[in-house]
């Protein structure tokens, strides 16, 4: 997908409990993980983006704020936010679950005990 095919279609429902913002977030992820949009894929400008979402700009600068912080994108400046490449989105992740399975194994959680575990937790806000 090119840079001006995104948003595409897709447009947030204000009438959802899902803040807009958070829509937007998910959409991205939905999209970065299906290969939609490829690492290295130039996101819109907040404004512009605002602009043909109709939503406010600030909206759009938290979903990027989020998604930056989640390693989904990287703001690179005057060239803009771009979308990361996988690996490197799930880098930290990867080695955090390492950490957990480390520590579950030396506490003598079986597999299906330390994926209850964190099936739990991941539900936890």
């Amino acid at each position: 997908m090119t840079p001006d095919g995104f948003p595409g279609s897709w447009r947030p429902n204000p009438a959802s409990s899902v803040a807009l913002f958070e829509q937007l977030r998910l959409q991205v992820i939905h999209l970065a993980d299906n290969g939609a949009l490829a690492p290295g894929t130039r996101l819109p400008a907040v404004r512009a983006l605002a602009e043909k979402l109709d939503v406010a700009p600030h909206t759009v600068a938290r979903a990027y704020k989020e998604l930056e912080a989640a390693g989904v994108v990287a703001t690179r400046g005057r060239h803009g936010t771009v979308v990361s490449a996988r690996d490197e989105r799930l880098g930290d992740l990867s080695q955090a679950a390492a950490a957990y399975a480390a520590v579950a194994k030396s506490r003598g959680a079986s597999f299906a005990e330390a994926v209850k575990l964190l099936a739990a937790a991941y539900d936890v806000p």
